[in-house]
C-alpha cells in the first residue's frame, strides 16, 4: 500500500479522490495553510492536516503538489524540493518552469528519489486511446501534419500531447502568432518533432475565473497518407477518417463502385474504443482521478528505475522549453469578462432534422 500526502485542496481535490478512491493507495494526511476550508476537507477524508512538510511522517511514500509553481507566482516548487530533500517521491503539477524542474530532478537524483511534472491530460483514457493509435500510424507511415486547437490556460499539456503523438519534441519551432480584433483565437505555424502543426489558441482569460470562459479545451487531428485520426475533445470521443481515394477509368471518371474500389467499402468516419464520452460529472469523478492513479503508479515505478527517470525528466524539460517558447510568441492573454454561458438544450439538437 503507497501512503501519499496531497498538498493542496482547491484542484488538490482530484487528486485527493484519485487516492482515496484506489484500493493501491492510502491517503495519509493533506498539507495545507491549515485553513478552515482545508480542513473541512481533510475531516471529510477522515486524514490530518500537516501545515508544513516537516509535519509530514516520515513513512509516506508519495507526495503530490498541487499549489502554483514559481511559473504562477506559488510555492509549489519549494514545497516540492522540501519532500525530495526528504527523499520522498514528488509529482507535481503543471505548468513549472524548466529552471524550476532541473533544480528539482537534481534534488531527486540527490536523495535517490523520483520527480515527474503531472500534466494530467496524456494519462485521461480517450487521450491514451488517441496517442496508443496515433502510434499505430507512425509505425505504418509517416505523420503529414498536425492540426491542434485549445485555450491557452491548457496549451502546456496540449504540447505534452502532441509531443507523444509526433513520436518526439525535437526538432521544434514555433513561427508568428496572428488574430484580428474580435477573434477569440491566435494562429500559429510550427514544427514539433519535425511534423508540420496549425495551432490555434483562445489566448483569453477571464481575471476573476481562469477555469471557466474556454470555447474548448484540446481538439487534436494526426494526418498521414491514410487518413486522419481525430480526438475531437479532450474527453473524447477518438475518431478514424480513412482517406477518401476512388480510381478513375479509362474516360478519366472516377469509379465509385464495383471491382477494385474497396478501400471504398468501410466507414468515413469509424469511433474507436468502445467508452462513450461522460458527462463533465463522471469527468470530474472518474475519468481525471483515474489519470492521477496512473500518474502515481508511474511515479512509484520510477523508484527504482533511475534511467527511466532521467529519460522522464529530459521529457519534461522539453515539454516546459516548448512551453515556454509558445507562450512568448502568443505574447499575454486578452482579459475577458463574460458572463455564465447560456447552455444549448440537448433535446433540441437531438430532434433536428434534415432539410430538404
Amino acid at each position: 500500500m503507497t501512503r501519499v500526502v496531497v498538498a493542496g485542496t482547491a484542484f488538490g481535490r482530484i487528486y485527493l479522490d484519485a487516492v482515496a478512491g484506489d484500493p493501491e493507495f492510502t491517503l495519509a494526511g493533506i498539507l495545507s495553510r491549515g485553513g478552515d476550508g482545508s480542513r473541512a476537507v481533510a475531516a471529510r477524508y477522515g486524514v490530518p492536516v500537516f501545515t508544513s512538510v516537516d509535519e509530514v511522517p516520515g513513512d509516506v511514500d508519495a507526495a503530490c503538489v498541487v499549489v502554483r509553481s514559481g511559473a504562477l507566482g506559488g510555492p509549489g516548487t519549494e514545497l516540492a524540493l522540501s519532500f525530495l530533500a526528504r527523499g520522498i517521491p514528488v509529482l507535481q503539477e503543471h505548468p513549472v518552469h524548466a529552471d524550476e524542474i532541473a533544480v528539482c530532478l537534481r534534488a531527486a537524483r540527490a536523495s535517490g528519489t523520483a520527480y515527474a511534472v503531472h500534466t494530467l491530460y496524456p494519462g485521461l483514457r480517450p487521450v491514451r486511446r488517441f496517442l496508443a493509435a496515433a502510434e499505430v500510424l507512425r509505425n505504418r507511415q509517416r505523420i503529414e501534419f498536425i492540426d491542434a486547437a485549445c485555450n491557452s490556460q491548457v496549451a502546456y499539456p496540449l504540447l505534452d500531447v502532441l509531443g507523444r503523438a509526433a513520436g518526439g519534441l525535437r526538432p521544434w519551432e514555433f513561427g508568428e502568432a496572428h488574430g484580428a480584433p474580435g477573434q477569440p483565437f491566435r494562429t500559429l505555424h510550427a514544427l514539433l518533432g519535425g511534423v508540420p502543426v496549425t495551432l490555434r489558441v483562445q489566448n483569453q482569460v477571464h481575471p476573476d475565473d481562469a477555469d471557466n470562459h474556454s470555447f474548448l479545451l484540446h481538439r487534436i487531428a494526426v494526418g498521414c497518407e491514410g487518413g486522419v485520426l481525430t480526438l475531437a475533445d479532450t474527453h473524447g470521443p477518438v475518431l478514424w477518417n480513412p482517406r477518401l481515394h476512388a480510381p478513375r477509368d479509362a474516360t478519366g471518371r472516377l469509379v465509385m463502385s464495383g471491382p477494385g474500389t474497396e478501400r471504398l467499402a468501410v466507414p468515413s468516419t469509424v469511433v474507436l474504443g468502445e467508452e462513450p464520452p461522460g458527462t463533465y460529472h463522471e469527468v470530474f469523478a472518474d475519468l481525471w482521478p483515474d489519470a492521477v492513479a496512473t500518474a502515481l503508479r508511474e511515479l512509484r515505478r520510477a523508484v527504482a528505475d533511475p534511467a527511466g527517470r532521467m529519460r522522464a525528466g529530459q521529457w519534461a524539460l522539453g515539454v516546459s522549453r516548448t512551453w515556454s517558447d509558445l507562450t512568448a510568441r502568443l505574447g499575454l492573454p486578452e482579459l475577458v469578462r463574460p458572463g455564465e454561458p447560456e447552455p444549448i438544450p440537448l433535446a433540441e439538437l437531438l430532434t433536428v432534422e434534415d432539410v430538404a
